[in-house]
């Protein structure tokens, strides 16, 4: 069931979710797990990839989490891994978009709240841009923000900010390509591609092992990679560095970007998908549950 096509508005279905905030997280997870992949959940002896996720939600719970959840937080954690040198530089951080002054800050820059998804304002050129507008739709998203709707409970205690950093120059390319790295205890196993963010045919994504061979498996709900890509330069230098990033947790998706050779880090996430989106084929939900070790409960 795709609930999505049957409530296409997208700020309907946070009004809905936010609604329904006062029902617990587990029975919460249980519902949305079988209404997204239209099967039952099983928390007592998981073995998908997607299942662990739905445990790891609601019995993995520590500061850790939260703090490198939040997009500007997670500056202190890269930096206490010796790995500064990878952060996009930041120009500013906001509790509302009123704070923000536009004429200190540079031709183009990046801004996104801290706590969200898809929440992000790119400028190429802030003389063409609707300072109106963009702090309109900033200040949406921050009073909009509804942290428990995948119920992913390292989000819930992020106070909403903004944060507004360089953007970074493609040149010769429209879209920053993204290359998110699955690890598991400090071990990396595979990694999605992300491309063609701005194409006119749509996003694409593939899942590549650590050779940078492309797998025959893909994500049900979007469109595969059909061409031949380029190993990145300092490939093996971005798992060297998704080693160290994700050693602290039993699982993370450790993003970077890397513009020829030049790392910059993405983001940390934990629930990716929030654990409810499909594979093609569907063993490779299991391929990826089987590395993902559960650890003791911390509540």
């Amino acid at each position: 069931m795709d609930y999505k096509k049957l409530i296409s508005n997208k700020t309907l279905r946070l009004k809905i979710l936010k609604l329904l905030d006062f029902i617990p997280d587990k029975i919460m997870i249980y519902i949305q797990y079988y209404v997204s992949t239209g099967r039952w959940l099983n928390l007592s002896n998981p073995k998908r990839f997607t299942e662990k996720l739905q445990w790891y939600k609601l019995y993995y719970r520590t500061k850790l989490l939260t703090q490198c959840a939040d997009k500007y937080d997670v500056r202190r954690y890269i930096e206490s891994k010796g790995l500064k040198d990878i952060l996009v530089p930041l120009y500013g951080v906001y509790d509302n978009a009123n704070e923000i002054n536009f004429d200190n800050l540079q031709n183009s820059f990046v801004l996104k709240t801290t706590n969200g998804s898809h929440t992000n304002i790119l400028c190429k050129n802030k003389h063409t841009l609707n300072i109106n507008n963009t702090k309109n739709q900033l200040n949406k998203w921050l009073e909009d923000w509804a942290g428990k709707v995948g119920r992913e409970w390292a989000y819930y205690d992020i106070k909403p900010k903004i944060v507004c950093e360089e953007f970074i120059d493609v040149k010769n390319n429209s879209d920053l390509d993204d290359y998110k790295f699955f690890c598991f205890n400090g071990e990396v196993y595979y990694l999605y591609v992300v491309i063609d963010r701005t194409a006119d045919d749509g996003i694409k994504l593939g899942i590549y092992d650590l050779e940078f061979n492309q797998l025959e498996y893909r994500r049900s709900d979007i469109n595969p990679i059909t061409k031949q890509l380029e190993k990145p330069k300092n490939f093996d230098k971005m798992i060297e560095m998704a080693k160290i990033l994700s050693e602290d947790f039993p699982h993370a998706r450790v993003d970077f970007y890397n513009i020829d050779g030049k790392i910059y880090f993405g983001e940390l996430t934990f629930y990716d998908g929030s654990g409810y989106k499909g594979y093609v084929a569907d063993e490779f939900d299991y391929i990826l549950g089987k590395q993902f070790i559960l650890p003791e409960k911390i509540l």
